[in-house]
């Protein structure tokens, strides 16, 4: 009698060849079909992984700047000359109105000297014609006597022979001889008296021009004894002597910069600014020292537009008290604040920023074995943060060390 077999149910051994062989062709048509990733395989532990928080984001900037005098005033020689004497080095505290440097200057001596004998010809001049001028005036005067004497007794002979001639007591003749008389000498009189007056006008112009050169040649020898008074080079004001660029035997030209002096009566800070902030930095902005646990503030005064080197510069100035050892030349970090603080998703600073210019960056996957290349958007920053616009979320860790090796990879495989 015949049995039936039934099949048996179930896997058979070389069903799994057919399934590994499946798995085998979907795996390759899934690498030929989907578009191949850049990988970059490196060690979890040579990177810098921050996570991405939710925070307070204060809009400041750290600056590094240094210590300087208020203010600095230069030196230039107002005269040329040879020095012949140095009273004061560099360094040293002087008060204004002191002699620094003795110069000679033989052309100007020779200048004096011309200028003195041309006033005192001046002199002379003026003397000589005031001395005419008073004897014409004392010779105009006794001839306007004289001609006013002549003229009241030619008048009153005149007045006489009239009253005679009426009476017919004395000939027409000489009624008129003495009518023509008095009528000359009235006439003499008019032309005296209008020579004198003529004369002392002019005696007034004259003179009124000729003490109007000798003040100005006065003057002007006064101000070549000031340039004398320059060949002491002085401190025009009180401070201290910070370089001076002569030595004796030197020929000093006229204009030349030779020193300067440091105001010390209060200080500033000057600092050199990254140009990404120069459209948000302004005169007025407070800022921050911090020196042995204690603030100072500080008040932005001045910001130079030019740029050199991918920097601009900037001075601040105290508002209140400043550290009691601050010396010109010390160097301090300062919190210069842009704006008010914000609630903002914070991340982390690190120098993967030269790479991306915050326009992208590596997010860690939940499980920590991959980074993948993601689009962001960054805001401000300050010393600590950058602010993250988009593409991040509170809790994500990204890499934030240096790209530069990882070259064109869009994928960071963690061992």
């Amino acid at each position: 009698m015949d049995i039936k077999i039934e099949k048996k149910k179930g896997l058979k051994p070389k069903h799994f060849g057919y399934i590994a062989l499946g798995a085998l062709l979907l795996f390759v048509g899934y690498q030929l079909l989907s578009p191949s990733v850049s990988t970059f395989r490196t060690e979890k532990d040579k990177l810098s992984i921050a996570q991405v928080s939710q925070g307070k984001f204060d809009d400041y900037i750290t600056i590094n700047g240094n210590v300087a005098p208020i203010s600095t005033i230069y030196m230039d020689a107002y005269e040329g000359g040879r020095v012949t004497e140095k009273l004061i080095e560099e360094g040293t505290m002087v008060k204004k109105g002191d002699i620094i440097l003795k110069l000679e200057n033989i052309n100007l001596y020779e200048q004096i000297l011309n200028s003195e004998s041309n006033l005192a010809l001046k002199q002379n001049d003026l003397r000589s014609t005031r001395l005419n001028f008073d004897s014409r005036q004392v010779e105009g005067r006794r001839s306007l006597a004289t001609a006013s004497t002549d003229l009241q007794r030619l008048k009153r002979n005149y007045e006489q022979n009239e009253a005679l001639f009426k009476e017919e007591l004395i000939s027409k003749e000489e009624y008129q001889l003495s009518k023509e008389n008095y009528e000359l000498s009235k006439k003499q009189y008019e032309i005296v008296k209008s020579q004198t007056e003529t004369d002392d006008e002019l005696r007034k112009t004259s003179l009124t021009g000729l003490d109007a050169d000798l003040s100005r040649m006065q003057k002007t020898l006064g101000m070549v004894y000031q340039r004398l008074d320059h060949l002491n080079v002085r401190a025009p004001a009180d401070g201290q002597l910070g370089f001076l660029d002569a030595e004796i035997g030197q020929n000093i030209t006229q204009g030349q910069r030779i020193g300067q002096i440091n105001v010390l009566t209060d200080y500033k800070i000057e600092a050199d600014i990254d140009e990404h902030y120069i459209d948000r930095v302004k005169r007025d902005l407070v800022a921050v020292l911090e020196r042995n646990g204690t603030e100072y503030p500080l008040r932005l005064r001045k910001v130079y537009p030019e740029v050199r080197n991918g920097r601009f510069r900037v001075d601040l100035v105290f508002t209140d008290a400043k550290p009691e050892t601050i010396r010109t030349g010390q160097s301090y970090n300062i919190k210069l604040q842009l704006g008010e603080s914000s609630d903002a998703l914070l991340l982390p600073k690190g120098s993967f920023f030269t790479s991306t210019g915050g326009q992208w960056i590596f997010v860690v996957a939940p499980g920590g074995d991959e980074a993948l290349k993601r689009p962001i958007r960054v805001g401000k920053q300050n010393s600590r943060y950058y602010e993250v616009l988009e593409g991040l979320d509170a809790g994500e860790e990204v890499i934030t060390s240096n790209y530069d090796s990882f070259g064109e990879a869009e994928r960071i495989v963690l061992k």
